[in-house]
């Protein structure tokens, strides 16, 4: 006891590092984050005397950043419930805009088509694209990771990554190794109004008004639903909630089905705003919402969207002004220092151990 005692008195050695992390603290963060807005916006100021440019940098980068938070989502619920890193999330994601593609066929949806049509005919497309990705996901999480429960943490893992390239080849049989262009059903790329000299397309706004009531959606669901209590209890400890009654399978499942849900509706999205799919981009799209997620605070929903929104501006501007060829190792970097000086990510949702 006295020995206990003793220890505890002795002072608590902090390392160099700490402390000048602890020095930079979240101002820091706030600082690194706004360096790259605040950097081009000195330069367009000096050079055009307008923040124009910069604007329609950061309106783009949002409505990027829209369909990455979708998807992120999708990544953060499975990993806060079963601490998975669900590695075909986004070619999910891809076969929601491939069903989405072939929806707009077999609807007859054109250019042409009026309005009122062409409003049913999205609301119908999303509802069976969430549908059908949704319950893509939730079958490949009864097949795939549900025998591997007890498995060591690698086995689930391998299975992931196995299904990101079965739904691939999916992709290349039923589209070709191509991208393929879909028709431009809603002229996305017209401009609906501005504001000094800053432009907001038609297909910003899709993005941006589609993605705002899903996310909402979404966090009441799981905030005061008793199924989104059940989950958060699963996440918390997933024995204790089997002793409270609580059925993990199917929390689990249901779990995966709202990512997939999500994953869905940003394909459909996606492919509206883009006018292209292809059997490659959810391997992208994939990598980057996965960032996100880590970036905003894995098992966070609130981190999900924000770093969906965080790195879609980041990417527009790099793209912009620096290169395309260089925006993947501006956003890792931006990731990395993120993680060194906030490990558990922007909003810092802290996880279960694992028992």
């Amino acid at each position: 006891m006295e020995a206990s005692t003793e220890a505890a008195r002795l002072p608590v050695r902090v390392s160099t590092w700490d402390k000048i992390r602890g020095y930079i603290g979240e101002y820091g963060l706030i600082a690194l984050l706004l360096a790259m807005p605040i950097i081009y916006g000195i330069q367009d100021i000096s050079q055009d005397g307008s923040l124009a440019r910069l604007g329609n940098n950061v309106v783009d980068g949002l409505s990027n950043g829209a369909i990455w938070a979708l998807v992120a989502l999708g990544y953060t619920l499975v990993y806060g419930i079963i601490e998975l890193i669900n590695f075909a999330h986004g070619e999910v994601f891809m076969i929601g805009s491939l069903v989405s593609a072939g929806l707009f066929g077999t609807l007859g949806l054109t250019a042409a088509t009026g309005l009122g049509g062409l409003i049913l005919g999205l609301l119908l497309t999303m509802v069976l694209a969430m549908l059908a990705s949704g319950s893509l996901n939730t079958m490949i999480e009864r097949v795939g990771y549900r025998p591997l429960r007890n498995a060591p943490r690698l086995a689930p893992l391998i299975t992931a990554v196995g299904f990101s390239f079965i739904l691939q080849n999916v992709g290349i049989l039923w589209i070709g190794g191509s991208p393929e262009g879909i028709p431009d059903l809603i002229d996305a790329q017209k401009e609906l109004f501005a504001i000094g000299g800053v432009s907001v397309s038609q297909g910003d706004v899709l993005a941006v008004a589609a993605t705002i009531p899903l996310v909402l959606l979404l966090t009441t669901f799981v905030g005061q639903s008793r199924l989104g209590r059940a989950m958060r209890a699963t996440a918390q400890d997933p024995e204790a909630a089997r002793l409270m009654g609580i059925n993990v399978d199917t929390t689990i499942s249901l779990t995966f089905l709202l990512g997939g849900l999500l994953a869905g509706a940003a394909g459909l999205i996606y492919a509206l705003y883009q006018t292209t799919i292809w059997f490659f981009q959810g391997f992208t799209a994939g990598l980057i919402a996965f960032t996100a997620a880590v970036m905003g605070g894995i098992g966070n929903l609130q981190g999900a969207v924000l770093g969906g929104f965080v790195i879609g501006i980041i990417q527009q501007i790099s793209d912009n002004r620096i290169g395309g060829e260089w925006t993947p190792a501006i956003v890792f970097a931006y990731l990395v220092l993120i993680m060194v000086f906030r490990p558990q990510g922007l909003l810092g949702e802290q996880t279960r151990e694992a028992g």
